[in-house]
Parts: C-alpha cells; structure tokens; sequence
C-alpha cells in the first residue's frame, strides 16, 4: 500500500486490460463471443483475479480506446473481437501466395503464416485448416538470405546507389549434373518485381545501355557501393520513375530487348488468355464472328514461345521477324517428330 493506493491492485488491473483484448483475439469470434464469467475464468489461468463488474468496466475502456469489440445484443450474451487485421478470407488468400511463392523458402514460409494466423482466433485457424487448398512445394527456394538480400537492395534503391553482388547460374556439361557459378556484377538498381511466381531486380549493367534483370532468388553478398546509379533515363524510356506496369506490359517471359508493334490474329476462344497477357483493354483493331485480331508493343524474345501454346488459334501478321521466328520453331519441332 502506497499513500492507501494498492499500487499491486492497480498495476494487476492495468495488465488485466491487456490479457482480455488478447484473449478475446485469440478465443472469440462471431460464432464464439466470450461472456463476463468466461472472462474472469481465462484470466484466472494467468493468475489474474476479477469480479465481472470490473470485465465490464475493462471491455468499455477498451472500447473507448478503439478496439472493436462487439457486444452481442440479447438473448446472447458476450463479447467478441469483430473487425481484424485480416478478414479470413483475406488470411487465406496471403497464406496461398505465401506457399505459392516459389522465392520465399519452406522455413520463411512457415513463419509467415504464422504471423498471419496470430491475426485470426482459434475457431478461424480451425476453419482455413479445412479449407486447406493444396499447392506444390516441390520447386521452392532454398536461399535462407532471400529476404536479407530484398532489404539491401531496397536501402541501395532508395540511396540511390549501386550494388555489388554475386549471381549465380547453372552450368551443365554432359554426363554431370548442374553446377552453379558464381557472378559478381556492379549494378544500379531500380526496381524489385514480382512476375510468374519469381522475384526479380530490375537493374543495368554499366557495360550496356539497357535493363536487365535477375532472379533474386539467385543473388547474394549484396553490398551497396559509394557510387550512385546510372539515372533511369540513359538505360530506358523512363524520365525518373520505373513503370513497373508498363514495363512487364511488354516482356514476355522476362525475356530482355526493345518493345516493337506486334499484331496478332486469334480465334475468339482465347480472348480471355489475350486479355490476361496483354490487358483487358488492349487494341482490337479487326473483328469478326471467328476472330480478332490485336496490336500492342510487345518484347518478341520469349512471345513466340508464348504464340506457340496455342497452336493454330493465334497467327502472327506483324512484324515479320516474330513470324519468322513462330515459323522457324514449328518447322523445327516438325523436323525433330519426323527423325523418328
């Protein structure tokens, strides 16, 4: 007792505050509010005592604060926790992009998750436990020093600086398996892009006037130099800004070289599978009741693949080089069925 203040009742009454909001995070949702006399008996299992007035008086404290803590309208009785972090439908679709990530490892994966989930209560763990959509790890990253490697190119990015760092490639000589080698390239640094389950910097290398880019996945030792970056401008047809939207508007693949108008015949049946790789409001410059017929600019290394999918359901018109390169794979294939 200090100057007849119980400063140990009081300084119990202050953490019980604390212990409520988060037992009501964790135990309660819509389906499951908490009542005053659970309360008192969740508390206890902290060694904490309360009368159920004084639960009362905490949640409206806690209210007043700005908690959103429900309080259900009769004949139900209790208190749950309403609005989250994360709604559940928004948990799950964080957690399927964290394990579909193929660059983020299967320890990193974990932990994420995890930190997810403490948003949710247990009833909702429960729930995306049973709605557990299966994807497959089996191409997942192995790099623990991803995630060390992102936040130094993003400080160098920021600074305005260029990086050190070593790349690694894989080498393949007959009758052994895969060997990496490692890389060191000076870069400047512009932008960190996620495309096709990959992560990707987007840099130059001073020995060229153009962009590059690397997997982050396959990068490490990144060191930030004293030198500032090549400006954007001198690389690209960016002024000062890197469009990320525009630029992966017209790579195909992450395949590097010049955007060039390209015009595309398809049958109306793969409207929707141009409209997801070239945009929703991508130029149709010709229609009939079989086809259309589009044109965009577009990087022709890695679109003639992409064409390829398709069979005889897109035909390049223009330019002619990405014709000639279509025409060239198919014969090629033909050429390979016909050995046999």
């Amino acid at each position: 007792m200090l100057g007849g203040i119980d400063m140990a009742g009081m300084a119990g009454s202050k953490i019980r505050i604390v212990y409520i909001y988060d037992i009501l995070r964790e135990k309660s949702d819509e389906e499951h509010p908490l009542t005053a006399a659970q309360l008192v008996a969740e508390l206890a299992r902290f060694g904490l005592t309360a009368e159920r007035k004084a639960i009362y008086s905490d949640v409206d404290l806690l209210i007043d604060y700005g908690a959103d803590i429900i309080k259900c309208p009769p004949p139900t009785k209790g208190y749950y926790l309403g609005e989250r972090d994360f709604q559940l439908a928004e948990a799950r679709l964080l957690m399927d992009a964290v394990e579909s990530a193929q660059f983020i490892t299967e320890t990193k994966t974990e932990e994420l998750i995890g930190k997810i989930e403490k948003s949710l209560s247990v009833y909702q763990r429960e729930s995306l436990k049973l709605q557990q959509v299966y994807i497959d790890h089996r191409n997942k990253n192995e790099n623990e020093t991803v995630y060390y490697v992102i936040d130094a190119l993003l400080t160098a990015i920021q600074a305005g600086k260029k990086v050190r760092l070593h790349y690694l490639k894989r080498s393949m000589e007959a009758g052994e398996r895969p060997k990496n080698e490692d890389h060191i390239y000076s870069v400047s640094p512009y932008a960190l892009i996620w495309v096709q389950d990959h992560y990707y910097l987007v840099c130059n290398n001073a020995k060229y006037d153009n962009l590059m880019h690397l997997r982050i996945d396959k990068i490490s030792k990144v060191t930030q130099l004293e030198e500032n970056l090549r400006p954007l401008r001198e690389v690209s047809k960016y002024e000062d800004t890197f469009d990320a939207a525009d630029y992966l508007s017209t790579k195909f693949n992450m395949f590097s070289g010049d955007p060039v108008r390209v015009k595309i015949k398809c049958d109306n049946d793969v409207w929707q599978i141009v409209a997801d790789r070239f945009g929703d409001d991508v130029l149709i410059v010709e229609r009939t009741d079989d086809t259309f017929t589009i044109s965009a600019y577009a990087t022709i290394e890695g679109l003639d693949s992409w064409i390829m999918q398709w069979g005889d359901k897109m035909k390049v018109e223009e330019p002619k080089a990405l014709r000639d390169m279509v025409v060239k794979k198919a014969e090629a294939m033909l050429a390979a069925y016909k050995k046999d």
